[in-house]
């Protein structure tokens, strides 16, 4: 394996996923509009207490770059904006899945490599 991963056919795949999904908060926002449906900025922003409006506002309008979500504004007053998941970031319904599988697998992972570091000691 002497060829650069960054840069072989083989890792395309996993580098545009993470071009998408990369980062600590599109993920989390995806699952959100994916599990709980259209949501206002403030719902999201309420439901994801630890982000920034500014970062929340970037990570939103990445997504909708990336046509993963939709952004519906009403005009009327005060403005109404929503935001929902495109049919293509429907795809990642599964990859969302399998990932917070994973991430409840490691927690466990984790306690127990703790445990047994914790009785190790003398």
């Amino acid at each position: 394996m002497s060829e650069d991963l960054g840069n072989s056919l083989q890792s395309e795949g996993i580098m545009a996923t993470l071009q998408v999904l990369g980062g600590k908060w599109k993920p989390i926002i995806l699952y959100i509009l994916l599990n709980e449906g259209t949501k206002r900025f403030g719902e999201l922003r309420r439901m994801i207490p630890t982000i920034t409006q500014g970062m929340l506002t970037n990570q939103l309008r990445e997504l909708e770059r990336d046509g993963m979500i939709i952004r519906r504004v009403y005009q009327e007053i005060p403005p109404k904006v929503e935001y929902y998941v495109s049919e293509h970031g429907r795809t990642l319904n599964d990859v969302l899945g399998e990932m917070c599988g994973w991430g409840f697998q490691h927690i466990e992972h984790t306690k127990k490599v703790e445990e047994h570091d914790q009785l190790s000691k003398p």
